[in-house]
């Protein structure tokens, strides 16, 4: 693409020209340049795209389950073939790793893979004779028109923990994809339309807030499904609820790594490392606070402010670079103001990542890390979604329980350590949702619920795993006799 190609919306089965009056520019963040234009469209494209998910509605969810399953087995194929293409479509939009891209793809085609198991995961259950010559059968049937409302951090991977699961269940489906990243998903919906999917089963709208408000109050639309920060998160929850809408909503995240006095560190600090400065910090589950317990802390910074120091910054398409851009120039401030403002609140400032020579173009940031840090400092306190480390020393474990209570935040979190005792415990008492006992990125499998708690999640059933065919499907209960 180039900087004279606007994007396309896909509604009905067609690519269809939004009625935008105003577009965004995608831009390249490693080079700082455009590679196409987001068209902000209206609500009158969304109802648009909602007409046309409610006609395809009867007739998709009246087919067959196993049908609609092979569907998605079309797209693991296609997205198999093309995962390179993909991988590097992200990287160039988004500015992650190659290697980090790659990571993502498997994980959206693994989604597409759990799935596929709708047939299985569809069937209800039942009893005879709940009373005499009585009989009762539970089934699943799909609920309507669904929608998702997706970040900018992983472009191509988090649509696809919605989008496979709603059309399996037998829904039709209206995406929002991020305006700043749009061209994988846009890719990803070219192999849809090889994937045999009526006109209307899958819809996507390129936009911003007036699509986002648009999703959230169209009365046709029967589940909404978002992530993003937690002020967004709780808004879009407020108002789609209101209008009698199911909502998943995933919000910010204020991540703990606890590191204990037994910790294997030449294991643990690489893992760690990667955990706050991968994908340059902008995910929901990267690190945020470093917690070492007792006499562990010096050498758990130390360590961790040389493991900053040797990570190689640069465009994630060449070879050696370990950590790419953030994704704006806007973003980019927005880090180092955290890094400023932290400095000005008397955080230790340890490795200060603005030293750093970094390439001239594009929306680089070094790491950094602070030690000494509060809770009630700005850095300790707020989601930074970038390459900074928050060091914050604790005594004991229950005073780093009294660290977590203090936080409204509780997306993930992890411990390192060789005690069974103490793993145990964290797991137990953490108030995360997504706990990693010497794992860095506590990322559940797509089989698995993701999602977090307190105000990194607005909602009940979370997302893929079981939760995704509960999310998408309605119970209907049947009582009979027959005289």
């Amino acid at each position: 693409m180039n900087d004279a190609t606007i994007l396309s919306n896909f509604i009905n089965g067609r690519w269809t020209p939004s009625s935008a009056a105003s577009h965004l520019d995608v831009m390249n963040p490693a080079r700082g340049v455009v590679i196409a234009r987001t068209p902000l469209s209206r609500a009158t494209d969304v109802d648009t795209a909602v007409r046309a998910a409610s006609a395809a509605f009867p007739g998709w969810s009246e087919t067959p389950p196993v049908v609609r399953a092979r569907t998605m087995f079309k797209l693991k194929q296609l997205m198999e073939e093309h995962a390179e293409e993909l991988a590097r479509l992200v990287t160039t939009e988004h500015g992650k790793t190659l290697d980090e891209s790659r990571g993502s793809i498997r994980r959206g085609i693994e989604c597409v893979e759990v799935a596929c198991g709708a047939p299985s995961m569809l069937m209800g259950y039942g009893l005879d004779n709940v009373s005499s010559g009585i009989d009762c059968v539970a089934v699943r049937q799909p609920i309507g028109v669904c929608a998702a409302i997706a970040p900018f951090n992983f472009p191509a991977m988090v649509p696809l923990w919605f989008l496979p699961f709603a059309i399996t269940c037998g829904n039709t489906f209206v995406l929002k994809p991020s305006e700043q990243v749009p061209l994988s998903q846009q890719r990803i919906f070219e192999l849809l339309e090889k994937c045999d999917l009526p006109p209307g089963v899958v819809n996507l709208v390129h936009g911003g807030r007036e699509v986002v408000e648009a999703i959230c109050d169209h009365p046709d639309i029967k589940a909404v499904s978002f992530v993003g920060s937690t002020p967004v998160a709780k808004l879009v929850y407020q108002r789609a609820t209101q209008t009698g809408k199911r909502v998943q909503a995933l919000g910010g995240a204020k991540n703990f790594i606890i590191v204990m006095p037994d910790a294997d560190l030449d294991k643990a600090i690489p893992i760690i490392s990667e955990s706050f400065y991968g994908c340059a910090g902008e995910r929901c589950l990267a690190g945020s606070i470093l917690v070492p317990v007792g006499e562990s802390h010096a050498e758990v910074r130390d360590r961790m402010v040389a493991a900053a120091e040797s990570i190689t910054v640069g465009d994630g398409l060449e070879p050696g670079v370990t950590m790419g851009p953030v994704i704006s120039a806007r973003h980019k401030e927005r880090v180092l103001g955290y890094v400023d403002q932290g400095v000005k609140e008397g955080a230790r400032l340890v490795a200060d990542g603005r030293s750093r020579r970094l390439p001239a173009d594009g929306y680089f940031v070094g790491p950094s890390v602070f030690d000494q840090v509060s809770l009630q400092m700005t850095i300790g306190r707020e989601e930074i979604f970038g390459p900074v480390a928050t060091v914050a020393p604790a005594k004991g474990l229950d005073e780093v329980f009294q660290m977590m209570q203090m936080h409204p935040n509780a997306n993930a979190t992890s411990i390192f350590t060789s005690s069974g005792k103490a793993a145990r415990e964290f797991a137990h008492r953490a108030t995360a949702s997504m706990v990693g006992v010497n794992i860095g990125v506590a990322a559940p499998m797509a089989y698995f619920p993701f999602g977090g708690a307190r105000d990194s999640f607005f909602g009940d059933l979370k997302v893929h795993g079981r939760d995704a065919f509960d999310f998408y499907s309605d119970k209907k209960v049947t009582i009979s006799r027959w005289f």
